[in-house]
């Protein structure tokens, strides 16, 4: 189960944060088709945030088709976001976390380390990605073999833009 902490200090609306905190565990496989999201009450009790905060974001997710709300027994995931390389054996991922754990024993903090990885994706980006094997991939295309996954579409309707 997936469990929210809201960062009050961060500009970011509530409801994103639980929106965007959800869509990360889906993408990770924390969350599966079929699973229970924790009841609006338990995090309004977990975060001290509003009901109504916890339920636009919610309906939000519904829109979206990631979750469904079944009246009297819950919110449950209906569609996953997991993509090879995000499971917790993935080597992708172990060199993630190992390069993480590097970053911040220099001292980087973790606006910091997205900072870094924004910036790297962004670069990666404008370079045309998918047009050049990475020089450590011999198999092409960057997930041990598998085509590229199409680019996400982004459909949950937010109001906050981050610059």
């Amino acid at each position: 189960m997936v469990e929210y902490r809201i960062d009050r200090g961060s500009g970011v609306p509530a409801y994103v944060q639980i929106v965007e905190q959800t869509e990360r565990a889906l993408r990770m496989g924390t969350l599966k088709v079929g699973d229970k999201l924790p009841t609006a009450k338990e995090v309004v009790a977990a975060t001290a945030v509003n009901p109504n905060t916890v339920l636009r974001a919610y309906r939000d997710m519904e829109a979206a088709g990631l979750v469904e709300l079944r009246r009297g027994l819950g919110t449950f995931v209906t569609r996953s976001l997991a993509r090879p390389g995000a499971e917790d054996d993935s080597p992708l991922r172990a060199e993630l976390a190992d390069w993480t754990a590097r970053a911040r024993r220099t001292g980087l903090e973790r606006a910091d380390v997205l900072a870094l990885i924004t910036a790297a994706l962004d670069a990666y980006d404008a370079q045309g990605a998918g047009t050049a094997p990475d020089a450590h991939d011999t198999q092409g295309g960057g997930t041990g073999g598998h085509p590229a996954p199409p680019a996400p579409r982004t459909t949950i309707r937010r109001t906050h833009d981050r610059a």
